[in-house]
């Protein structure tokens, strides 16, 4: 199953990247040469990713300028600014109604860079629910965020993993929020985790996290997407 829309969450301020984000958005950040979110675009597009709704904020117009209208990366861009910051959720909820269409789609972090195979994620989301990437936990956040048992994620459990900052939403499953509204994307999985409507599978492949100064530098390292 092919996802053919996405959004790319690049609001964020990135303060963990401390000085480096001044003068430029997170997104913009380069690894291994390249802006990150030109990584995250290519490989939705290799994907089959045709259409793509960022949400943009801290320095806005350097990031829209830099992507332009994402013809040279062959999908359609759009951009969802927000004035003040809707976190994740709200962020992810606001940009969807740029988006033409009406199917599934994705939800990809502008700082996180994975080789994650979407339609691995498509087949398993649920009517009316989503599907997370889930991966074992980093050091910097070593207790996790979820377990998993029998395909479903729960809240608890021995074996945790952290969510990967990539998913798979219908967009019914963002059901009681509305366009304009600041929540986290976790408020709607929580939700979802309760009814058994949140799905997850464990990606082991490459995964970097680039919002800290040493996690940009070590996927610069062995980043080459």
């Amino acid at each position: 199953m092919v996802v053919e829309r996405a959004v790319i969450l690049a609001a964020g301020l990135g303060t963990r990247l401390k000085w480096l984000t001044h003068d430029r958005p997170k997104a913009l950040m380069p690894v291994a040469g390249v802006p990150a979110i030109v990584h995250v675009i290519r490989a939705l597009v290799g994907q089959g990713v045709r259409d793509i709704a960022v949400n943009v904020h801290h320095h806005a117009d350097a990031l829209m300028q830099g992507l332009g209208d994402g013809s040279r990366f062959g999908v359609r861009l759009y951009y969802s600014p927000e004035d003040a910051l809707l976190d994740s959720g709200g962020g992810a909820l606001t940009a969807l109604r740029m988006l033409p269409g009406d199917g599934p789609v994705l939800v990809h972090n502008a700082d996180v860079l994975c080789d994650l195979d979407v339609r691995r994620l498509a087949v398993i989301c649920p009517a009316d629910g989503c599907a997370l990437g889930l991966v074992p936990n980093p050091p910097h956040h070593a207790d996790g965020d979820f377990a998993l048992h029998d395909g479903k994620v729960c809240a608890g459990g021995e074996v945790r993993y952290t969510f990967s900052g990539v998913s798979v939403w219908h967009p019914a499953a963002f059901a009681g929020h509305v366009v304009g509204e600041a929540f986290p994307l976790v408020e709607p999985i929580r939700r979802l985790i309760g009814t058994g409507l949140c799905h997850g599978v464990v990606h082991r492949g490459a995964w970097f996290d680039i919002g800290r100064p040493v996690d940009l530098l070590r996927a610069g390292r062995a980043w080459r997407g």
